[in-house]
């Protein structure tokens, strides 16, 4: 049974910082780049960070850029995403995301909320 579990968020006051983690379970980890996602009401799901499947690359949105750092542990089928001076307007709910490359197979977490606010 294929699981991705999300873990780490909660309420934080402006500047803060939070890490969020998604543990994976039922495929292979290793071969999957790895993305975290977020979505605020009444707004579009937004790309906030992709990793690759060695963990070499990254890749970022311009509104989390220097802020934000994602990464992952293949031995222990996890992904993180470190969010340092939080904005209110990064209140979403964060969602992990795993997709293979070259194969049209992919997978979601349910979401962790994240809410920063004075």
């Amino acid at each position: 049974q294929v699981q991705l579990v999300e873990s780490g968020g909660g309420l934080v006051h402006p500047g803060e910082s939070l890490r969020l983690s998604c543990a994976a379970s039922g495929f292979t980890f290793r071969l999957f780049h790895m993305r975290w996602y977020r979505q605020a009401p009444g707004k579009e799901r937004e790309l906030v960070a992709t990793i690759t499947t060695d963990g070499i690359f990254t890749n970022y949105a311009d509104s989390v850029k220097g802020r934000f750092t994602i990464s992952r542990d293949n031995a222990k089928n996890t992904v993180y995403l470190q969010m340092n001076s939080l904005k209110p307007e990064d209140t979403a709910v964060y969602l992990c995301y795993a997709i293979r490359p070259s194969y049209s197979v992919n997978y979601w977490g349910q979401g962790t909320q994240v809410t920063v606010s004075s």
